[in-house]
């Protein structure tokens, strides 16, 4: 069962104010605490490997999967192998996410990775949110992994947030993409106190037209560090662009690291990066309205990273 704890946590990383419609697999302190399959999505405890097999099946429309992750016990250290097998002209959404509760004095740490296969034409929306909270001295600890093969014309968009609370993440993500796929992610991350955050992207572009746009907004505030390394590497006639864009406060370290590799005459790639601290003069606009500096800045903050 979901205690109060973790359902706060779960309306933070999956927005569930409620059990889930469709499939979903909720995991809670190291164990399957709930899970529902429909027809068309089957979800499978691996035999070999903590984690689950989930199968999407061919042409499947309007139907999502939920699969987050909660740990409310100080101490817990999982590393969780979950594979995504995606159908032809599929289109569906993942709601992933992880949510750290430590009120404890030990680290707790997830350590999740998962694999996609995306098949001929399928459609994937997927969301990843982290969150930590508690007033213990244990770290909180998420360290994600993605492994992506896309087949001929499936497209998939990535959503990834963390804003509050983690005290270390390690954000890797690979992706290779055959003919006409097509990879879209979008970062928003913030770190404050003493965080790091490193996120690293290396996408291969494969096949004829396929595509890639791998965008990261970020906010480094008080002794935190980020680390930014995007790579993309043309071997067809593609498009791609990888973009950085980073608001950097009080004593913090930001370190961006685009990368392009062109192995083919057509292999249009761009890269872009942009490191700098809140405009003054968007401050004193506030202020004349109303708002303190803190508060001026917290509003530019919010607007930056929507």
């Amino acid at each position: 069962m979901i205690d109060e704890i973790q359902k706060r946590i779960l309306q933070e990383v999956a927005d569930l104010h409620e059990t889930p419609v469709g499939a979903y697999n909720i995991r809670a302190n190291a164990e399957t605490a709930e899970r529902n399959t429909t027809e068309n999505i089957d979800i499978v405890t691996k035999t070999d490997l903590p984690g689950i097999d989930i199968y999407i099946k061919a042409n499947t429309k309007n139907e999502s999967v939920h699969i987050p992750v909660v740990l409310s016990e100080s101490g817990i250290k999982e590393t969780v192998y979950n594979d995504f097998h995606i159908g032809e002209n599929a289109d569906v959404v993942i709601v992933a996410g992880c949510g750290i509760h430590n009120s404890g004095s030990s680290d707790s740490q997830h350590d999740g990775i998962h694999r996609f296969y995306l098949e001929k034409g399928a459609k994937v929306k997927y969301v990843e949110k982290h969150y930590g909270d508690g007033d213990g001295m244990g770290k909180r600890i998420l360290n994600p992994k993605a492994e992506i093969y896309m087949d001929e014309d499936s497209v998939m968009e990535m959503e990834m947030v963390q804003i509050k609370g983690v005290d270390s993440t390690i954000r890797d993500t690979k992706a290779d993409l055959k003919a006409g796929a097509k990879l879209l992610v979008r970062e928003r991350l913030m770190t404050h106190g003493n965080q790091v955050a490193e996120s690293e992207y290396i996408v291969n572009l494969l096949g004829e037209n396929a595509s890639t746009d791998v965008v990261s907004r970020s906010v480094a505030k008080d002794n935190s560090y980020q680390r930014f390394d995007s790579k993309i590497v043309g071997n067809a006639p593609c498009t791609g662009h990888t973009e950085c864009d980073a608001i950097i406060m009080d004593n913090a370290k930001i370190l961006a690291i685009p990368q392009l590799e062109a192995n083919d005459l057509d292999a249009a790639l761009i890269h872009e990066a942009a490191i700098g601290k809140i405009a003054g003069d968007q401050i004193i606009k506030l202020l004349t309205l109303g708002l303190t500096e803190e508060e001026a800045e917290e509003q530019i903050v919010n607007g930056f990273l929507k």
